[in-house]
């Protein structure tokens, strides 16, 4: 029994290496992933503890259990069924198929992602391109029954929305985007999910992918998960609030039922004294696409001079960037006033909402006060005063200096400094998409 046994020297390392796989699979990484997770979970209640909306368990799921959820979801296997019968795959495959879409969509929040690197990446960005005004969030929020699922609604200006909304609503919950094809790339895809945004096909017209996220998005609204969405679809192309495009509104609203929670709509307006891609926009309405050219390299390029001017004290950065919340809009009580198209009525009053909150800032109000021209400076000025003053007479919200004098040399040093102003302050006519372009975010009044 306890005679020696020799071995070659491979089968003992062979034998030594599954022992070792063993003892870390049976005993090491229980304890490992144990000690992880209780850290993660005092985390966790640190966090809930401070935030109004809490994070739900739905969004604190593993991933692959909510992958199963969705595929296994009774309507989600009927649509699948349905799929099959109309297109004559076998049911297997039409199952296999809406897995797949289930697996494209959900997202992997991480709590440590979100709050740890997440949200202070995006202070830090944020407050390094702008100066940041926030209306009164608090205001928009205590109001708000705790068990509602909240929605913010936004229109669309840059992709600095996503960036500017995450952080200025950190404080208070930790929110899921729905993100189109653009960011389906790693590592940026992994980034995104982790944050908790969920992946969309905006133009896909396949009836069992489109069931599959409807699916997704009523599970979240009926988890209570604080959601964002930008209703118009895209970014705006000429510098207005557009229409709001139906698709993510009428899956909440046909998956609600009264016995649920509420579902609260908070209307935000965001603006800014420079849109990093504004010549991007402005060559894609003249173009009538939203096709947009992706340059790396170009955009690689600015950023690096950018830091270095700032580096250098050169530069304060790109203005203004404010955001305005409005009026909640609760969806239990806007179903009860009775709306025979209660989709599109939805749709239409919340961009309207969000257009009453969208910030005057410097830059386009002196955009709207030059029009075709101005005679002198002085003359320039009396417009400013006299538009800033109908403004505040239409109940706008304003993120101005004290003085229509800071408000004309804070809107006209970065419109002369881009060429696109004259000394003799005419628009360059070259130029004139792009000062419309920052005109129309200027309510008219």
């Amino acid at each position: 029994m306890f005679r020696a046994v020799e071995v070659p020297l491979w089968l003992l390392i062979l034998i030594l290496g599954f022992a070792a796989i063993s003892f870390a699979t049976h005993f090491l990484f229980p304890s490992v992933r144990w000690f992880f997770r209780r850290r993660a979970e005092r985390a966790l209640a640190q966090l809930n503890a401070r935030l109004d909306r809490k994070i739900d368990l739905f969004k604190l799921a593993r991933r692959p259990d909510m992958v199963a959820r969705l595929s296994y979801d009774a309507r989600v296997v009927e649509a699948a069924m349905l799929h099959a019968a109309e297109t004559g795959i076998p049911p297997e495959v039409a199952f296999e198929e809406a897995r797949r879409y289930a697996r494209e969509i959900v997202p992997g929040f991480s709590a440590t992602v979100y709050f740890g690197f997440g949200t202070r990446a995006a202070k830090v960005l944020s407050r390094l391109l702008f100066r940041v005004h926030v209306g009164r969030i608090d205001e928009a929020l205590h109001r708000i029954d705790p068990k509602a699922t909240v929605v913010f609604v936004m229109n669309h200006r840059s992709n600095m929305d996503y960036v500017l909304v995450t952080w200025l609503v950190s404080e208070r919950s930790a929110i899921s985007y729905a993100v189109g094809e653009w960011a389906h790339v790693w590592p940026l895809s992994w980034l995104i999910r982790s944050m908790g945004a969920y992946f969309i096909r905006r133009g896909s017209r396949n009836a069992l992918y489109r069931k599959v996220l409807a699916r997704y998005v009523q599970m979240a609204a009926e988890e209570g998960t604080t959601q964002a969405m930008f209703p118009e679809g895209g970014l705006s192309l000429d510098g207005r609030v557009g229409t709001a495009k139906l698709g993510l509104l009428s899956y909440i609203v046909e998956g609600w039922t009264p016995t649920e929670r509420d579902v609260v709509f908070v209307p935000v307006g965001l603006a800014y004294d420079r849109v990093l891609e504004d010549r991007v926009l402005v060559e894609a309405a003249k173009a009538g696409t939203r096709r947009f050219r992706n340059r790396p390299l170009w955009v690689a390029g600015h950023a690096l001079r950018f830091l270095w001017a700032r580096w250098r004290g050169r530069t304060t950065g790109f203005g203004t960037a404010a955001a305005g919340f409005g009026e909640p809009l609760s969806l239990r009580a806007f179903l009860a006033e009775g709306h025979a198209a209660p989709v599109e009525a939805l749709g239409h009053q919340l961009m309207q909402r969000i257009a009453r909150v969208v910030p005057v800032l410097p830059v386009p109000l002196v955009a709207a006060a030059l029009g075709q021209g101005a005679a002198s400076r002085e003359d320039l000025l009396g417009r400013i005063g006299a538009l800033t003053a109908r403004l505040q007479a239409a109940g706008a919200v304003m993120h101005l200096p004290e003085s229509a004098e800071a408000t004309l040399e804070e809107g006209l040093a970065p419109l002369l400094g881009r060429g696109l102003v004259t000394a003799d302050l005419r628009p360059v006519p070259s130029e004139a998409a792009l000062m419309a372009f920052y005109a129309a975010s200027v309510p008219a009044v």
